[in-house]
């Protein structure tokens, strides 16, 4: 099948090289010039474990062509997937106007039937917003159907290609006969394409992530009691976890969410709900506890140091907002490196992937270190932000010597408890007790 993409940020470069691994003919379309080039070159401007492999290989077959030119990416696609930003805007609604403008233009120059795929994540209504202004130049019939994508970042390749479900909100037989025809390969194990009207797809998305965010916030609230009671949470942890009625998966507690998605759709969602006089209770607690999670850890820091943090420095390991990406959007480690910039702290910090995403925010005020153990060495202590792969199994002996003292604090919990006693560290994470070497 012939497709075109609208956008190449993080969901429009995961979507159409994808399906242009399983054969189809994609065209991606941004207006950045030098980003097109780029990617014509070969080059994949975001990090997402095996989307290099995949990229590479649809450029050499010819599947996968780049544009900057709207009217040749409509044109050539049957079915245009638009893959835009909808960030949020000042007063937490999703901001539509990339996904507007752009509907506007479509309906200038579509010259035959389409079907138009808000892949985006759009508020309830968005696709009617959509159809409307598309039908106001378009001389031509044309569909609006909503499909939300449901990627992790650091998993998105899989999530793609081995979706548990496929949603698509649509009112068209002929749109929703395309649109399965397209998604056919990757559902063969029998993983449910499940269709439905626009409004109730594009509300699915948001119910979604903003379900997994109130999940992880209740477990960080979890966590929080457990330290006023002497509780230890990996216990909770395992004891609703075997729940299956709960589930295993995003009960880690920490020092809060972050990402492109998480932040931006509860708050979207609350915002809509303010526009229809319903008040999501329960998303507002998520949105407060969250952003106070972020810097649960800076008191301890404080009390450590007895309340004199200034000219002390502190290794900083993990800033993207989570591991396997280089994503730093909303990420908990700002939050914690800025709050400690205050407090005139110098830091010395290392990420795997995130670094350069980092300096464009924080420039020189930080020492970016190339290794982890570099990180390390001078500085009064280290604290832990991100839990890549790399940072849970440490030479201990060579913390001890690389640190002045043998102090973490470990934002996500990487360390047994025992262990970091027996090795001898003080060791500070959340909802755990705490190990203090000088006792």
């Amino acid at each position: 099948m012939k497709i075109s993409v609208i956008g190449t940020g993080y969901v429009g470069l995961v979507t159409g090289t994808c399906l242009a691994e399983t054969g189809n003919e994609v065209v991606c379309v941004d207006i950045d010039e030098a980003k097109i080039e780029k990617m014509r070159n070969g080059q994949v401007p975001i990090y997402e474990p095996h989307l290099d492999v995949l990229f590479e290989r649809n450029i050499q077959a010819d599947r996968l062509k780049f544009t900057t030119s709207l009217e040749e990416g409509l044109d050539h696609g049957d079915i245009i997937f638009l893959a835009l930003p909808t960030p949020e805007d000042e007063d937490g609604s999703a901001d539509l106007s990339y996904v507007l403008n752009v509907s506007e233009e479509i309906g200038k120059k579509i010259k035959e039937y389409k079907v138009i795929v808000d892949k985006s994540t759009v508020p309830v209504g968005t696709s009617e917003k959509v159809h409307t202004i598309i039908a106001k130049n378009a001389p031509c019939e044309f569909d609006v159907v909503s499909n939300p994508e449901f990627l992790r970042e650091g998993f998105a390749v899989d999530d793609f290609l081995k979706p548990e479900r496929i949603v698509i909100g649509s009112s068209s037989e002929r749109a929703t006969a395309l649109m399965r025809k397209l998604y056919s390969p990757f559902v063969r194990s029998g993983n449910p394409i499940i269709v439905m009207d626009e409004k109730s797809a594009e509300l699915t998305k948001y119910a979604a992530n903003s379900f997994l965010a109130t999940k992880i916030t209740f477990m960080n609230e979890i966590a929080n009691y457990c330290e006023k009671v002497g509780a230890d949470v990996d216990m909770v942890r395992a004891g609703i976890g075997s729940d299956s009625r709960i589930g295993k998966r995003f009960l880690f507690p920490g020092i809060g969410y972050g990402g492109s998605c998480f932040p931006k759709d509860v708050k979207a969602l609350k915002k809509a709900g303010e526009d229809e006089n319903y008040d999501f209770k329960i998303l507002n607690s998520v949105i407060e506890v969250n952003a106070a999670q972020k810097t649960i850890l800076l008191p301890k820091i404080e009390t450590y140091f007895n309340n004199n943090l200034k000219g002390k420095t502190i290794a900083v390991w993990g800033l993207a907002f989570k591991p396997e990406t280089d994503d730093i959007r909303e990420a908990p480690s700002i939050d914690m490196m800025e709050a400690l910039l205050k407090k005139d702290v110098k830091l010395q910090v290392f990420d795997p992937e995130a670094m350069p995403n980092i300096k464009k925010l924080f420039g020189e005020k930080l020492k970016y270190s190339e290794s982890m153990y570099a990180a390390l060495e001078g500085a009064d202590a280290l604290l832990i932000c991100t839990e890549w792969s790399i940072f849970r199994t440490p030479n201990y002996e060579k913390l001890k010597q690389l640190l002045k003292n043998p102090v973490i604090f470990d934002g996500r919990n990487l360390y047994n408890i025992n262990d970091m006693e027996t090795e001898g560290f003080t060791y500070v994470s959340v909802g755990r007790k705490e190990i203090n070497a000088k006792k």
